[in-house]
């Protein structure tokens, strides 16, 4: 009977998606596809909820079945996330329009990220305050209990390492074991292994331009090859989300998000607050935030499925191109920084709203102003190398918490309702991203203003349009 039933839901999952492929044959918008699926997750996953339970074998059983379509997108596009990310960065050294203002642009882009970041932190702060979420009761079942666990292992590494030896632990040792995405910094070396050999090829390009022209063109090569894998990937995406949503919403602890409802609230309107920072930061410069809003809708709606900013890494990067008129190495640029640094979401609001939470357990004011300022900077200076990608909030929260002496044992204790706050803070991080890249174009006068006020094109998402009919 088990087995049948499995054999249904997948079966009803099938039907689905075979649904998706239709509206695509029709040519329905990447838009009303990606938010069909979206719907349409969240509405199957809550029936598989309330028919079985979110424990139940059956359930189990379907989602493992079902989530090949999930797992399977998500792993594809980690797969592409660090030659991307590396022929990205190489790229811009290599763009000859770039080469003089490389500095300027990344001194632009590490600072605007640095600093919303420091502004998402206080807005963390005051969203905590304001919730008064220092008097909440947090419970500790056998899901917390195993969490508290598995983060005392993780904090064992970092915790006894000095600031100076977490700074060098930013710098690449072996690149090939960094591209494997083998530590949690692996993604910020990858970028200064990338930064260093362009500024290599910099040199050569004055004392040997035959060579450097032959490189300059390999590297353009791989990254038209790179490009092109990451659009047949991102023909996936509506039936990835579609099953990331389904997985989600069957399996959720619907008690948890309700008895923990205060934290999920503050966490959301913090978030909120932060992505209208992001509007009227544009508004400042001139740019309509009403059309970066449409335009970049999908991009977000993919974040908030798939957790993942590395994996959105792609589509931010090609919407920046496409739809709003950034020039190539600085979406590049933007787009490669904006995974590695200054996570507006998770390693801005979240690790402040945690701190501010604990204080008072060790006997610590947080309306202290000096714990208020010690905090920002903390939480600033530790956003450089926290990964984009699922896990990466905890990791940022552990790095804040053991740094200003605060309990950690918090973070497992919240376990129960990541999957939600994620979504909305991964969203958050890729729109950082994006703004940081719209107003470094802005600044230095390469905004393309005429393709950011065009209106979105109706029929596809940028990238996907040439080649996913």
């Amino acid at each position: 009977m088990v087995t049948l039933q499995i054999i249904l839901n997948v079966i009803l999952f099938l039907m689905i998606s075979m649904g998706l492929m239709y509206m695509q044959k029709k040519y329905v918008s990447f838009s009303k596809r990606v938010f069909s699926a979206l719907g349409i997750g969240i509405v199957f996953g809550l029936i598989l909820q309330f028919t079985y339970g979110p424990t139940s074998d059956v359930i189990k059983q379907s989602v493992d079945w079902i989530n090949i379509a999930g797992n399977g997108y998500v792993q594809l596009l980690k797969m592409v996330v660090m030659p991307l990310v590396f022929l990205a960065i190489l790229s811009a050294f290599t763009k000859a329009k770039l080469s003089n203002d490389l500095g300027k642009i990344g001194g632009l882009v590490i600072g605007l990220l640095v600093g919303t970041t420091a502004i998402a932190a206080a807005v963390g702060i005051a969203s905590s305050l304001s919730f008064n979420l220092g008097e909440m009761e947090l419970t500790q079942g056998d899901a917390e209990s195993a969490a508290i666990e598995q983060t005392g292992e993780r904090l064992g590494d970092i915790e006894n390492m000095t600031m100076p030896e977490k700074i060098v632990s930013l710098l690449p040792g072996n690149i090939f074991l960094d591209l494997t995405g083998a530590r949690p910094t692996s993604t910020i070396s990858v970028v200064i292994f990338a930064a260093i050999l362009g500024i290599a090829f910099l040199g050569v390009k004055r004392k040997k331009p035959a060579q450097a022209e032959l490189f300059e063109k390999i590297t353009e090569s791989l990254f038209t090859v790179i490009m092109r894998v990451v659009t047949l990937i991102l023909r996936l995406t509506p039936y990835g989300i579609l099953a990331l949503i389904t997985k989600m919403a069957a399996t959720s602890d619907l008690n948890a998000f309700w008895n923990l409802g205060k934290f999920i609230l503050a966490s959301y309107v913090a978030l909120l607050i932060m992505f209208l920072i992001h509007l009227l930061l544009l508004a400042m410069t001139g740019l309509n935030p009403v059309k970066y809003v449409k335009k970049v809708i999908p991009v977000l709606t993919f974040a908030f499925s798939s957790r993942s900013s590395a994996g959105t890494l792609p589509l931010n990067v090609s919407t920046q191109k496409k739809e709003l008129g950034v020039p190539d190495g600085i979406a590049d640029i933007a787009g490669a920084f904006g995974i590695t640094m200054g996570q507006n979401g998770c390693a801005g609001i979240y690790p402040a709203m945690l701190a501010v939470m604990v204080a008072p357990t060790v006997g610590i004011d947080p309306l202290n102003p000096a714990f208020i300022l010690t905090l920002i900077a903390v939480v600033g200076i530790s956003s450089f190398g926290v990964a984009g990608v699922g896990g990466g909030a905890t990791f940022a929260a552990l790095i804040v918490l053991s740094t200003m002496n605060l309990p950690v044992g918090i973070v497992g204790l919240l376990i129960s309702i990541e999957p939600l706050i994620d979504m909305a803070r991964t969203a958050v991080n890729v729109s950082g991203s994006m703004t940081t890249g719209l107003l470094t174009s802005k600044i230095i006068k390469q905004l393309d203003t005429s393709t950011y006020n065009n209106e979105i094109n109706q029929t596809e998402t940028p990238m996907i349009k040439e080649h996913i009919i």
